[in-house]
């Protein structure tokens, strides 16, 4: 009997996840198909908005014209939450929005746990990377991302 339960956690535990992967190609489909057919895509990436607000943005986009089908549009907006959903407010959040999603999804950055050198060494290497992080920004990002993404206290 436990491991049957088990075998048939681990079941609905890989169907969720790939679901959830499933869900995010859907996502990444119709956001390069219907979204981009009228707007870049950087439009997206500095919005961090939540549920509310990709919905909202989401059904007039629809009202407008977009080709969404009704059954993806729940899916849509959780794969929009997850990529580029919603930001700590901070004097950080603006430059993580303009320079950050230049390369990176805002999901990448809420997956990281850095302590204060690590998110500067992190910072250092992206600048030698190319991004365009002023000298002025520097410190105001850090101290956001040490903020909001550092290691749990």
């Amino acid at each position: 009997m436990w491991a049957f339960a088990t075998v048939c956690t681990a079941a609905a535990a890989f169907g969720a996840v790939q679901n959830a992967t499933m869900t995010d190609a859907r996502g990444e489909q119709i956001l390069n198909q219907s979204c981009s057919s009228c707007h870049e895509l950087r439009n997206v990436d500095t919005q961090a908005l939540d549920k509310d607000g990709w919905t909202k943005i989401v059904n007039t986009m629809i009202e407008k014209g977009a080709t969404v089908k009704a059954d993806d549009v729940p899916g849509f907006v959780d794969f929009l939450v997850r990529k580029h959903g919603p930001l700590p407010e901070g004097a950080g959040k603006k430059i993580m929005l303009n320079i950050c999603t230049q390369c990176h999804e805002l999901e990448r950055v809420r997956m990281e746990a850095q302590d204060r050198d690590e998110w500067e060494q992190t910072l250092v290497s992206m600048q030698n990377e190319g991004a365009p992080l002023s000298d002025d920004d520097f410190p105001i990002i850090l101290n956001y991302l040490v903020r909001y993404f550092g290691p749990p206290k």
